[in-house]
């Protein structure tokens, strides 16, 4: 069977892969998602309580408003869903898509003499071929690209799994293991059966097994309710909602000026002076205010739950969380409970111990443990690109967070964490049409490695969580310097005071011609 030819193809149709299929529909990509619709990890890593972290109009496309934009709530994943899907019919984007198509292998088929060169732009030559299995049947058909682009994101589908003691794993309880991959695949009634009346131990403290411990609350309120319990090693920073001391929370981290104190890639030595002798107090200041009001409005300490680091080096690493709204009065009741686990635990046949001689018993162990981004990308670089992914300071170098700089004719979109990644893999999706278009060139490979270690050094100065690859604390300066790549201007707002005061997002970056 021949390879289906096409100039652009697209591994993956959730938020990054219908943005990247929409800005680049002059090409007529082909969009290859495995499962039969499009959503990622909003369709398939979404509890039925799940919720966006952020309100509607800072999470949007630029050229696609909420009809409801100003809805205070915020909206489930089921509302994220039909926004995506109209976003999709809009745009008409959905024709690209071949659904139910999973991506078994991809083969490099370009020049290998001229891997090292950088970025070319594509001449009607293919650099890839991609086989694709359809669901329910046993051929492979092959696809030929001169440009791929990986869309597949770091979370969902490969879920990390703890390493335990020999023979003290999973297969030693008598109850139900499972991880919260799974749990996302039952319906509101299975979960709640899977729940109810159950003691169930919740391994994780991120946004995941929050939301899943208060759903597990909910399932045990009756008279044979059963407690919660969530195991946690590594505490982070929560906050009830977007104000501080009645302040908006954008003022201390979404404004131009706020972003001013922090240090960002290719600043002069002055600045650079002036951020650790000069700012560096403000920062903590900041951090130790926001701090203040948490610590007053949450029970904490009551739990033993506050942080041991400040909450700027949560921030800077994207996981500050909202707390689900019950969590707290539902561990009032007894219904959720907290043990802390910094040393290493295992299953006995009755549930977990710990190595300080702790034991809980269980019915049900749910994983909260996250997701294994790296190995999903493993599984379809091809050697030697493969190689490129066992970089030495844990983040793969890609040149605004878009171009791995040793890797010819591929890009990767929704790989950098931001404030809302659905704006960064937007404007990383402008970025990345306009140069397979050839309107701008790229930096050499040296120049192009050199700046994704100066945002390392940023992120490692920051916060010893540098590893999620989070660039909040300089996103503003990060997308001014993708714009006078592309020619745009830097500045979008229409006055000195909104520039410096008020809060940017998509809509700032509306293209304007």
């Amino acid at each position: 069977m021949d390879p289906v030819v096409s100039k652009v193809g697209i591994i993956g149709a959730g938020v990054s892969g219908i943005a990247a299929a929409k800005h680049l529909s002059h090409h007529n990509p082909i969009v290859l998602e495995a499962s039969d619709s499009i959503g990622g990890v909003w369709r398939h890593c979404s509890y039925n309580s799940t919720k966006l972290q952020s309100h509607r109009r800072d999470y949007e496309f630029s050229d696609f408003p909420w009809f409801d934009r100003d809805n205070p709530e915020y909206p489930s994943h089921l509302e994220i869903l039909d926004y995506l899907n109209s976003y999709a019919e809009h745009f008409d984007v959905l024709k690209f898509v071949r659904f139910n198509s999973k991506v078994v292998e991809v083969r490099f088929i370009g020049d290998w003499e001229t891997t090292d060169a950088g970025f070319k732009p594509p001449a009607g030559q293919p650099a890839w071929e991609v086989a694709v299995q359809t669901s329910g049947e046993d051929t492979i058909q092959w696809y030929a690209f001169e440009f791929l682009v990986v869309c597949i994101g770091k979370y969902g589908d490969i879920p990390r799994i703890p390493e335990f003691p020999h023979n003290k794993g999973p297969q030693a309880f008598q109850g139900q293991v499972l991880h919260s991959l799974d749990y996302c695949k039952l319906d509101k009634k299975a979960a709640s059966e899977l729940l109810k009346d159950k003691k169930v131990v919740v391994v994780g403290y991120k946004k995941s097994a929050l939301d899943l411990a208060v759903e597990c609350a909910e399932a045990n309120q009756g008279p044979k309710g059963q407690p919660c319990t969530m195991v946690v090693r590594t505490i982070h920073w929560t906050v009830p909602h977007y104000w501080v001391w009645g302040l908006p929370f954008f003022l201390f981290y979404s404004t131009r000026a706020s972003q001013f104190l922090h240090p960002r890639p290719n600043q002069s030595f002055l600045r650079t002076i002036t951020c650790l002798l000069a700012l560096s107090p403000l920062r903590h200041a900041i951090s130790k205010f926001i701090e203040s009001y948490i610590l007053w409005k949450l029970p904490l300490e009551k739990y033993g739950l506050k942080p041991d680091h400040s909450f700027e080096e949560d921030y800077a690493s994207c996981q500050m969380a909202i707390t689900p709204e019950n969590l707290f009065s539902e561990a009032d009741k007894g219904r959720i409970m907290f043990k802390r686990s910094q040393g290493n635990w295992w299953f006995n046949k009755d549930g977990i111990e710990f190595d300080d001689g702790g034991k809980i018993d269980a019915d049900v162990v749910v994983l909260a443990t996250g997701y294994d981004g790296k190995k999903k990308l493993k599984a379809i670089l091809p050697v030697p690109f493969k190689s490129l992914l066992e970089y030495p300071s844990g983040i793969m170098p890609l040149y605004r967070g878009t171009i791995h700089p040793l890797i010819p004719n591929m890009a990767f979109v929704g790989y950098l964490e931001s404030v809302s990644n659905l704006h960064s893999s937007e404007l990383r999706s402008i970025w990345l049409a306009r140069l397979i278009d050839d309107k701008f060139k790229l930096p050499s490979v040296e120049k192009m490695l050199e700046q994704t270690n100066k945002e390392l050094e940023v992120m490692k100065d920051t916060t010893r969580f540098y590893k999620r690859f989070c660039i909040s604390t300089f996103s503003i300066n990060h997308s001014d310097e993708i714009c006078e790549e592309m020619g745009w201007t830097s500045w979008r707002k229409n006055t000195w005071l909104a520039e410096a005061f008020s809060p940017y997002g998509g809509q700032d970056y509306l293209q304007k011609y």
